[in-house]
């Protein structure tokens, strides 16, 4: 008679990238896959200020006021979403942490929990595909705001503050870095391999 064998963990995931990577496709086709909840900061910001909370209230005066959401009350409108119950079973998270201040800020809560991320997947492509990508969401979606300069500028904020916590997620042995270019069945199926490998895969 063998023992039985432990439940496997729930997965708590972050998907990280440039924009025009395509995370946000992947990080709910991923989360489906697996079964957890899939948490994108600008979901939570709208849950909240929708919901009529003191965070909520918050972040809506900031937003309001033209000016960008602090990390501390991002992080608190985060942390707020990882405590209802469907999180429990595991999360992927998109858009957060943005930089190294809001990662250290998830690593402590975490480790207060006892519940250290699983895996962080860095979806990989060139600059020249992401504003590629980018420009072209911008027409269909008849946006004249979304100029080259514009796109440049915004990949360059992702380089300056976003890209250096991959270092140190990788430093850590979590990070997967998937190569984001070509489609999205080859890339979700990149993604799903790299998690197996890690011993991550779809509850029964």
């Amino acid at each position: 008679m063998t023992a039985d064998r432990p439940a496997p963990q729930p997965a708590r995931l972050l998907i990280v990238g440039p924009q025009g990577s395509g995370k946000g496709t992947q990080g709910v086709r991923i989360a489906d896959a697996l079964g957890i909840v899939a948490i994108s900061t600008g979901d939570v910001f709208r849950a909240a200020v929708h919901a009529g909370s003191d965070l909520g209230a918050q972040v809506k005066s900031v937003i309001e006021a033209g000016d960008l959401v602090s990390d501390e009350l991002t992080f608190a409108v985060v942390r707020d979403r990882l405590q209802q119950p469907d999180a429990a079973e595991g999360f992927l998270l998109d858009g957060f942490p943005r930089n190294l201040a809001q990662a250290g800020m998830l690593d402590d809560y975490l480790a207060e929990r006892g519940e250290p991320l699983t895996a962080v997947i860095e979806l990989g492509v060139p600059r020249a595909v992401s504003i590629a990508r980018i420009a072209e969401r911008a027409r269909e979606q008849g946006r004249t705001d979304d100029t080259e300069e514009v796109i440049a500028n915004r990949l360059s904020i992702y380089e300056r503050e976003t890209a250096p916590i991959l270092q140190v997620y990788s430093d850590h042995g979590l990070l997967a870095v998937i190569d984001g270019v070509g489609s999205l069945d080859a890339v979700t199926d990149r993604i799903m391999s790299a998690l197996r490998a890690r011993g991550v895969a779809p509850r029964a």
